[in-house]
């Protein structure tokens, strides 16, 4: 076992890109809402503002979720895995989470060969 593994500092594992996944769930129900890729800069802005950031690889740049809908991320806790690659931030959101207008990105599930909504939103 390594540091990183069992120790106590923060010392985020990025793949090849720069990247480390990040799952978004509901800091008081659970759900899952979101996935989406930090680099050391999000990183850096959410710790700071307590705000989600993202880097956005289809804008290739540093992106706060909801810089454009208000729908922001107000993060509560991050959880980082055993080696580091990857994170979950606990968070409340402020409107939907996705882009579609949705609750959560999660909103449909896999029925034989396509996809069904859930109908909870």
């Amino acid at each position: 076992m390594s540091e990183r593994e069992t120790g106590t500092a923060f010392m985020p594992k990025y793949d090849a890109a720069g990247l480390v996944s990040a799952v978004v769930q509901h800091a008081e129900s659970g759900e899952v809402l979101m996935v989406a890729f930090m680099d050391a800069e999000a990183l850096v802005a959410t710790r700071k503002t307590g705000l989600a950031h993202f880097h956005s690889r289809s804008r290739g740049r540093l992106w706060m979720k909801g810089e454009s809908s208000g729908h922001v991320l107000r993060v509560q806790q991050v959880l980082v895995d055993c080696d580091q690659d990857a994170l979950v931030l606990k968070a409340l959101p402020e409107g939907p989470t996705c882009h579609t207008g949705a609750r959560s990105c999660f909103y449909r599930a896999l029925d034989g060969d396509g996809l069904a909504p859930l109908g909870d939103d």
